[in-house]
């Protein structure tokens, strides 16, 4: 019998041993830092490119991922020295009811800024805007961005 191809290049299944940062990112740890998750804080805005967006508003729905060394916080039991959800879920709610953009792009990146400047503990978060209500003339669930922002 002849033995099987194996393509060029590709590695064996089980050749090499488990990458643990790899197996750390398959569960939602990026680089071995802590997440702190906040998913579906809801509220109502004006924003949008269209007039009646603007007018009548909508509401949207914000979740966040903060990147933070827990273990300080943790060793001390200190809510001091992590995020204090309550503070960055009022933080969202505020901006989403404030002044009206035109793009859920630039609502994803003032959130973003603000969060990295209100909480010096956090190295970096992703912002995800949903918008389930984008006036588009097709049947679907929603429309939402997802950024990535780093401290400078």
């Amino acid at each position: 019998m002849s033995q099987p191809r194996v393509k060029q290049g590709l590695p064996t299944p089980g050749r090499f041993p488990p990458n643990p940062l790899a197996e750390r990112r398959r569960a939602g740890n990026k680089r071995g830092v802590d997440i702190i998750r906040i998913s579906g804080i809801r509220s109502y805005g004006h924003h949008g490119a269209l007039p009646e967006e603007t007018r009548l508003g909508q509401r949207f729905t914000v979740s966040l991922e903060l990147e933070v060394d827990t273990q300080p916080a943790a060793a001390k039991d200190a809510l001091a020295l992590t995020v204090d959800y309550a503070a960055a879920i009022r933080a969202v709610e505020e901006q989403l009811k404030g002044k009206p953009v035109y793009l859920i792009e630039t609502l994803a990146q003032q959130i973003a800024a603000r969060i990295l400047g209100t909480f010096p503990m956090v190295d970096a978060v992703t912002v995800e805007v949903h918008k389930p209500f984008a006036p588009v003339a097709a049947d679907f669930d929603g429309i939402s961005v997802r950024i990535r922002r780093t401290r400078a």
